[in-house]
């Protein structure tokens, strides 16, 4: 009889360490709805979705609801762990068939992970799942120190089912959303709109430069002032007024002054002069000459103006 109820209990462990290794499996693949220690789950994730499925209604969205406030930029740059908790033991691990999973990183060894992600360049290089750079998407960073983007590793873990590093196929990470990636991004943006404007102004500086020094190749020389001297005439043509009409009427305006000055002229000095007149002009001449200036032609204008009068 105590052979018996040995027999019956070792084979009850046998059976009991089976189901306990299958649960570790399928929970470590993620099939748990397949989940064998407790056959009840399943029913009652069946009926939860029925009952889901029945309360589910019709919403419609009439934009009267408040609007969620953006994240600030220090919630945005600030780093978190998706996992804080650690996955509940299974049955196996319980039993002491397989370890424990791995207690959760401190905040030291997270920056060492870190560090290492930082000397192999997984930031600056592209996403290893979609072939991307990663600039301003979620990234995460895994307790393996490899780094993906966080939507590229759901859809891997969707994928295979599995919770297993795409690269080095470590089972049971640890992920934390890191912003290396964004903020060398942002670097880069930067360092390319200031090697832009640089530029821009070295461009600009050497166009002014060539406008005014020139050339020494003796072709381009000769261009330079070529261009120089069509400058110059066209700077002074356009400062002329070539209005014609302003030019004929000033013509006229003249032609008309020098016609009224003749006909004063002839109606004063109309008569020939005579003898006794041009003797009266030459001795004023000589008086004006010997008083005022030795130079006669300013006497004998003077002395004809007086006589004129």
């Amino acid at each position: 009889m105590l052979k018996n109820k040995g027999h019956s209990s070792k084979k009850d462990n046998l059976a009991v360490n089976a189901v306990a290794l299958q649960d570790h499996i399928l929970h470590d693949l993620q099939l748990r709805n397949l989940s064998v220690a407790d056959h009840s789950k399943t029913q009652v994730q069946k009926k939860e979705n029925k009952s889901l499925k029945r309360d589910t209604k019709a919403i419609i969205d009439t934009g009267l609801k408040k609007t969620t406030q953006c994240p600030k930029l220090e919630d945005s740059e600030k780093e978190y762990v998706l996992d804080p908790k650690p996955p509940p033991l299974t049955l196996a691990q319980k039993l002491g068939l397989i370890g424990p999973p791995p207690p959760p990183l401190s905040s030291d060894e997270w920056e060492k992970v870190k560090q290492r992600s930082l000397l192999q360049g997984d930031s600056v290089q592209p996403c290893p799942i979609c072939k991307e750079e990663f600039e301003l998407r979620p990234q995460v960073l895994l307790s393996c120190s490899h780094v993906f983007h966080k939507a590229c590793l759901q859809a891997f873990e969707k994928f295979t089912n599995k919770k297993t590093c795409p690269l080095c196929r470590k089972n049971q990470y640890q992920t934390r959303v890191i912003h290396d990636g964004a903020r060398l991004f942002r670097i880069k943006c930067v360092t390319r709109i200031q090697a832009y404007w640089r530029g821009y102004v070295v461009r600009k500086w050497y166009r002014n430069l060539r406008k005014t020094v020139p050339p020494t190749d003796a072709k381009l020389r000769k261009k330079f002032f070529e261009k120089k001297f069509t400058e110059i005439s066209h700077r002074i043509l356009c400062s002329y007024n070539t209005n014609i009409e302003e030019l004929f009427a000033e013509i006229d305006q003249c032609l008309a002054i020098n016609r009224s000055v003749l006909q004063q002229l002839e109606e004063k000095c109309g008569h020939e002069i005579t003898e006794e007149e041009w003797e009266k002009i030459q001795v004023q001449n000589e008086t004006s000459a010997c008083l005022d200036d030795p130079c006669l032609g300013h006497g004998s204008h003077f002395s004809l103006s007086n006589f004129l009068l």
